[in-house]
């Protein structure tokens, strides 16, 4: 099987060409400019951390459905989906809450961010998007708790001025159809601006039918994520319904409206104010793994879905430059979000549907200040965040609406968690161009404490649970550029991450109904120190090549693993007897692996590309074993090629996954199991073209064929199987 996915792969690096960006000749240079590494402009070559920049063009290129299918796409961020409207990206083997996601300098990490997996990516819209910027390995010194595997930065556009005195206005559509998905999508944003005022309004609706796998099956496994039934209620009954086409995954669609306002207002030269406000919110979203979950051989769920996921953002952004004295920038901001979620489940022939509900409200705040002085560049800054949670659950009886009691999710009682922190980061150029030196360092506090008001369904222990916290982190690294065409980067980073209120005192069955997870108020702080050495060289301008490898300690890892509750290592939950695990600290784990990249381009109009991302990870249990530690991904990447002249361009590309054994799958944590083979993960290859032509200024049309075999696979750790062949159709309008 290997070889049957390596041999067409390197044949298509060998014969073919690229670009990954729309304008190839960037990635041949060593000169770019990046925000997410200090929170200001910052030449790319003089950071020693490794930061991906997907730039506007690059994201309208690759047409994604989602801005989790964004990241997917670039070959270097791995993205798990339980159900279609999802997508957990992965960074060096963290995923989660240990990722940390922020969308125009505002944390989206809250309180209940859980260690499983999250869908809250895709409440970005990536057709707003100016760039996002992937920064791999501990961040923790600018942005404190969650950035162990790393940050992914979003950023949507500013609203534009006039220049001239007139009044300037500019307008963006786009229509996009995708057959797998049965996906239509349409996006409107417009600009107006006047002197010293700028308006950008943005609004993007998105349907996602069922969700159509390939039909070209691996031989060994060909029945493997077939949807051969599922459960539908007719006549007052659940009936288990035959599927005709179960290469479709009934219930597995939905839909999405992504709003955005910006106001600007230039003040002075120096001194602007900006109000940003979004929101998202969705139908609901069928979790498709639960749904194909069996128990006596029969489907065991009638619903299974999260409730809309709603996400309301207002942040107001001071921005001051060219200040002088004491400071050159300023960046001041507030924000708050107001965040629901829930979920809701009822079993096959049962009548009461079981309903839980989160509210999330937060708060928070960032001052940071840059100055120049010689050599030396210095960043200092403070921020904050404050969650306050509130659960609620019961059940409802489909037929007469009937409610009645239910535990909660989270404490009944209500949690409350606040983040605060003084950072500082230096940069000294100690000879420019040629060696500079990063450093910083953050101390952090942490506060957290839940309620649990209702003990008539589990006969807790305490009735509270408290945590304060403080941290301290830090980053040293070495950029050495002895000529202009080679680069080394060394960089030793920590970080850490506070347990959360999802992490200390949730109620959740997982794996398919064969355990329970339940609070644990002694967890602490987990902390990562990594290593990692990177290396970029070009050749004779032409060629670029990259490589980076990296070694995480991890200590205090939370994982999850047997525990008893009450005395007991099983539970009656839901009338079945379950096994009982919880989050807890072990007492050490390790990640380690390695991302490279080639770059070639052999002609003005031809480009040739390719990265492969390896990772490695292990934790010992308090009994000294070595165990798989979840979320590793399995070797993947990306090769592709490119083809522009003038106003027409083209791209055939390959994505790939390498097999995930069973032997290399966590048992108790989040890889599961239960939704691969018995043998683990088989791996994948998809072969696509993509076509795009520039009609006029005002209009252009893009084509793709994705998975043009018709492979069908799954990613590790997925409930759902990706798409079949996809026709792609993108119309796009610009005034």
């Amino acid at each position: 099987m290997q070889k049957k996915i390596l041999l067409p792969l390197l044949s298509v690096f060998s014969a073919s060409t690229f670009a990954q960006q729309a304008d190839t000749t960037k990635r041949l240079q060593l000169d770019e400019f990046v925000f997410s590494a200090n929170k200001f402009a910052e030449n790319k070559k003089n950071v020693a951390q490794s930061i991906q920049v997907i730039d506007q063009k690059e994201i309208e290129w690759m047409m994604p459905q989602t801005s989790a299918v964004m990241l997917e796409q670039t070959g270097n961020v791995f993205v798990q989906k339980s159900q279609l409207g999802g997508g957990s990206p992965v960074l060096r083997g963290f995923e989660a809450s240990r990722v940390l996601l922020v969308i125009d300098g505002v944390r989206m990490n809250n309180a209940v961010y859980r260690a499983g997996h999250l869908q809250n990516a895709i409440t970005v819209d990536n057709n707003l998007l100016e760039r996002t910027e992937v920064m791999y390995g501990p961040a923790s010194t600018l942005y404190g708790s969650d950035a162990l595997g790393g940050v992914i930065v979003f950023k949507t556009k500013d609203p534009k001025l006039s220049t001239n005195g007139k009044l300037r206005t500019d307008a963006n559509a786009m229509y996009r159809y995708s057959s797998a998905y049965d996906e239509h999508t349409g996006h409107l944003d417009f600009n107006i601006g006047l002197k010293k005022f700028a308006f950008l309004t943005s609004a993007t609706y998105s349907k996602f039918g069922d969700l159509r796998q390939g039909a070209y099956r691996n031989p060994f496994y060909g029945d493997f994520g077939l949807r051969n039934e599922y459960v539908e209620r007719m006549n007052g009954m659940d009936s288990i319904v035959a599927n005709s086409d179960p290469n479709v995954q009934k219930q597995s669609g939905y839909t999405q409206v992504d709003l955005m306002e910006k106001i600007l207002f230039q003040q002075s030269e120096k001194v602007s104010h900006t109000l940003n406000l979004q929101y998202s919110n969705s139908s609901d979203i069928p979790r498709y793994d639960r749904l194909t979950d069996v128990r006596n051989g029969k489907l065991r769920w009638a619903e299974w879905y999260y409730g809309p996921q709603e996400r309301l953002m207002a942040a107001y952004q001071l921005n001051a430059v060219r200040l002088g004295s004491f400071i050159d920038e300023l960046k001041a901001g507030v924000n708050y979000q107001d965040i629901e979620e829930s979920r809701h489940q009822r079993q096959r022939g049962a009548a009461n549907r079981e309903s839980r509900i989160e509210k999330i409200k937060v708060i928070g705040y960032n001052v940071d200040l840059r100055k120049f002085a010689g050599k030396h560049e210095i960043t200092v800054g403070t921020d904050g965040q404050y969650n306050d949670v509130n659960s609620t659950a019961y059940t409802s009886n489909i037929n007469n609406g009937a409610r009645g009691p239910l535990d909660t999710r989270y404490p009944g009682g209500g949690s409350k968690m606040f983040y605060g922190a003084v950072y500082a980061q230096h940069f000294y150029k100690i000879i420019p161009q040629k060696l500079i030196l990063n450093d910083g360092i953050r101390f952090n506090y942490v506060s957290l404490r839940s309620r649990f008001n209702d003990t008539s369904f589990f006969n807790f222990p305490f009735d509270e649970a408290k945590q304060n916290h403080t941290a301290l982190s830090g980053n040293l690294g070495l950029v050495y550029m002895p000529v202009n065409s080679l680069r080394i980067a060394l960089n030793g980073a920590t970080g850490f991450r506070s347990p959360n209120v999802d992490d200390m005192s949730k109620v959740f069955e997982s794996a398919g109904g064969e355990q329970l997870v339940v609070p644990n108020p002694n967890l602490k702080p987990e902390y990562t120190y990594n290593l990692d050495l990177g290396i970029t060289y070009i050749y004779n301008n032409w060629l670029k090549l990259e490589a980076s490898g990296f070694y995480t300690w991890f200590r205090n890892a939370i994982v999850l693993d047997k525990f008893t509750f009450n005395g007991s290592d099983q539970i009656v939950y839901n009338g079945d007897t379950t096994n009982v695990v919880a989050p807890q600290n072990k007492a050490k784990a390790y990640v380690y692996g390695f991302q490279a990249a080639a770059t070639a381009e052999l002609h003005p109009h031809v480009t040739l590309y390719g990265t492969v991302n390896y990772t490695y990870g292990r934790y010992y249990g308090a009994d000294g074993v070595e165990l798989p530690l979840d979320h590793v991904p399995p070797v993947f990447g990306k090769v592709s090629a490119r083809y522009k002249p003038g106003r027409l361009s083209t791209e055939f590309y390959a994505l790939f996954n390498g097999w995930k054994y069973i032997k290399d799958y966590n048992p108790l944590g989040e890889d599961n199991h239960q939704y691969a083979t018995p043998e683990g993960m088989p791996a994948w290859y998809t072969l696509n073209l993509r076509a795009g032509y520039e009609i006029n200024r005002y209009l252009g049309v893009e084509m793709a064929l994705e998975n043009m075999l018709d492979y069908n696979y799954r990613n590790f750790a997925s409930g759902i199987h990706a798409p079949g062949r996809n026709l792609v159709f993108t119309l796009r309008g610009r005034l």
